[in-house]
């Protein structure tokens, strides 16, 4: 098979014009050919003229050794001889399994963890605390109707996990020499996500796509042989220490992990099951705060960890398309075969810290993401057509312990939940939120009395100058902008700063509110900062149009729980720490990888479940 690179073609091409450019390519005249596209990106370098640049890899019908011959006298550096897959399953161990495989966590690592040992034999068990997709949808839903949070089915918990409910992106930053992510890519395309995402360069699924596919994960787990159990929630590990199996070496002061106790979710007061294991994954994500205390109580090593804080900025899509394609009408777009351009953007502020966009969503939504009571974060969302007029992202800087002001491992999950909490009482439960104008007007304005830095609002959730009920204009699709500077009309008797609204670009109710005062004064500082600064790289980004949402909390893990060289706990053999709630991913994919990378190791050490039967 032979692989040509850097075809170029421009957007709206005619739907022969590939092939007719890889014969042209190869020479080749009429002989008979099939291809596939390996990549697929788009060159805006000279916007508003737009290229596709494809990779293909072709079967010419020729010998290998005729294919190696054509490559040889084209004498284009673009045209090579195609790679074979890389990516290889290790053969199984010889230890033996005394009980099944445990995943804690049904998010892309559990998933994936389960799918590669359930479809080699390995039987494990997947226990997930929220409920199958199904159930998990209408929670989620009723939440953003009415404001009622179910905290055992939510954006963060249930099938699928925390990214089912977001752009469905398929990025990684990992250089991946070994097929992992091809292998991931393949298995959601099997299951039902669309074929482009093989080989578009910036992959995604969508959040409405993403539902399907993912009970459909599921199935092909369960007809392997494994088994998921909703409303199942680890409260205890249980172990052994080593020392009593006369280990010693480096073993020495280690425990090994016996079995986990279960209980069903939410029933605090019922009875706790033991469930044994030689081998438990623990995929819980980086909301399981009740299990990350846990793991703190029983003494697992783990780890503070640097992650980013900021506000989720909004922008009408058109202004996005203009900067990044030069055109913005969207039925252009359309005959063009484009949809809603994403934007990635990074800034360094005076303070030394990083201000960066993160998990950009075209055409998408703003999500009230919260799972505790009494606290609301945000995150971001689109549907697969990427249709809704409104880009959004979260704009945050990168924090630690200087900002946590405390050493202690789990400092910064309280850092997360103290702005939850002032973030939900600055919104009284709903979305809280105030245009960019008015946000740096205020935080650089002489005039008011700046809350202390770190504090968000008084017990009532308003301030002095918490500003008044919202007048909305109607909008649709066409991305006008209804949400501006001037669009407000005082309101001083509203004491929880205005009445709670529908917005197009936001998923839950919303509220007006003086964001500006939400973080610590330096932070709010180097928000501000980077905002300007992107202003400077997409005109009206830092303009009148820019809508900010708050607070966007759960970039990451506030923790990683170290592993070794077997990818086990360093404290505790046989428990596998695994993708984002670990400290070892940072999205869909990498955490689906990271899941596959564990499997890789349970099953290099043991012997398949079911042949020891």
């Amino acid at each position: 098979m032979i692989r040509i690179s850097q075809i170029k073609l421009p957007c709206g091409h005619s739907q022969g014009a590939l092939e007719e450019k890889i014969r042209k390519t190869l020479r080749t005249g009429s002989r008979s050919l099939n291809f596939k596209i390996v990549r697929h990106s788009i060159d805006a370098r000279k916007k508003p003229q737009l290229l596709d640049i494809f990779t293909v890899d072709v079967k010419t019908g020729m010998k290998p050794k005729e294919e190696a011959s054509l490559v040889r006298r084209l004498k284009n550096k673009n045209v090579i001889i195609s790679p074979g897959s890389a990516y290889r399953f290790p053969g199984p161990g010889t230890e033996k399994l005394q009980h099944r495989p445990v995943i804690i966590g049904a998010g892309p690592a559990g998933l994936f963890c389960a799918l590669f040992l359930s479809e080699r034999g390995y039987r494990p068990v997947l226990l997930e605390r929220g409920r199958r997709m199904e159930e998990r949808t209408e929670d989620i839903l009723k939440y953003w109707e009415t404001g009622v949070l179910d905290p055992l089915s939510n954006v963060q918990f249930g099938e699928g996990g925390a990214g089912t409910f977001s752009d469905g992106k398929l990025n990684t930053q990992i250089n991946d020499k070994t097929g992992r992510s091809d292998q991931v890519l393949r298995i959601f395309a099997e299951n039902g996500a669309p074929e482009s995402i093989l080989y578009e360069s910036k992959p995604h699924i969508g959040t409405d796509r993403l539902r399907r596919v993912i009970p459909n994960i599921r199935k092909r787990i369960e007809a392997a042989g494994g088994e998921v159990r909703f409303n199942t929630v680890c409260t205890e590990f249980v172990f052994s220490d080593l020392s009593d199996d006369n280990a010693g070496g480096e073993n020495t002061g280690l425990r090994r992990l016996m079995g986990i106790r279960i209980r069903t979710s939410g029933d605090d007061s019922g009875p706790s099951d033991f469930m044994p294991a030689d081998a438990v994954v623990l995929a819980i994500g980086h909301s399981a705060r009740d299990t990350m205390e846990e793991i703190f109580r029983e003494g697992i090593p783990m780890e503070q960890k640097q992650f980013a804080v900021g506000f989720r900025v909004a922008h009408p899509q058109r202004l996005i398309d203009q900067s990044q394609y030069g055109i913005s009408d969207p039925a252009e777009l359309g005959k063009l075969g484009l949809s809603a351009s994403p934007y990635k953007l990074t800034a360094r502020a005076s303070s030394g810290r990083g201000v960066y966009s993160f998990c950009m969503c075209p055409g998408g939504y703003i999500v009230n993401a919260s799972s505790e009571k009494g606290h609301v974060c945000v995150n971001g969302m689109s549907d697969e057509k990427r249709d809704s007029g409104w880009a959004n992202s979260a704009v945050v800087i990168t924090v630690g312990q200087e900002e946590f002001g405390d050493p202690h491992v789990l400092a910064g999950m309280r850092f997360q939940r103290s702005l939850e909490k002032k973030t939900f009482l600055m919104g009284k439960g709903s979305i809280p939120v105030q245009s960019y104008s008015e946000f740096r007007t205020e935080y650089n304005s002489d005039s008011h009395d700046r809350a202390p830095a770190g504090s968000a609002c008084d017990s009532n959730g308003h301030s002095g100058i918490f500003p008044g009920k919202a007048g909305l204009n109607e909008t649709g699709k066409d991305g006008t902008c209804s949400y501006t500077a001037g669009s407000y009309e005082s309101d001083n008797d509203n004491k929880n700063g205005g009445q709670a609204f529908e917005a197009p670009w936001a998923k839950g109710r919303c509220v007006k509110a003086p964001l500006h005062i939400l973080l610590p004064d330096q932070l709010t500082a180097d928000f501000i900062e980077g905002m300007e600064e992107f202003g400077k790289k997409i005109e009206g980004f830092s303009g009148p149009d820019a809508v900010v949402a708050g607070i966007e909390s759960r970039t990451s893990s506030p923790v990683r729980i170290p592993r070794g060289s077997t990818l086990e706990s360093v404290g505790v053999r046989g428990l596998y720490p695994c993708g984002e709630g670990a400290g070892y991913a940072g999205g869909i994919m990498s955490a689906a990888m990271d899941g596959m990378r564990v499997a890789e190791a349970i099953a290099a050490k043991f012997a398949p479940f079911s042949s020891q039967e």
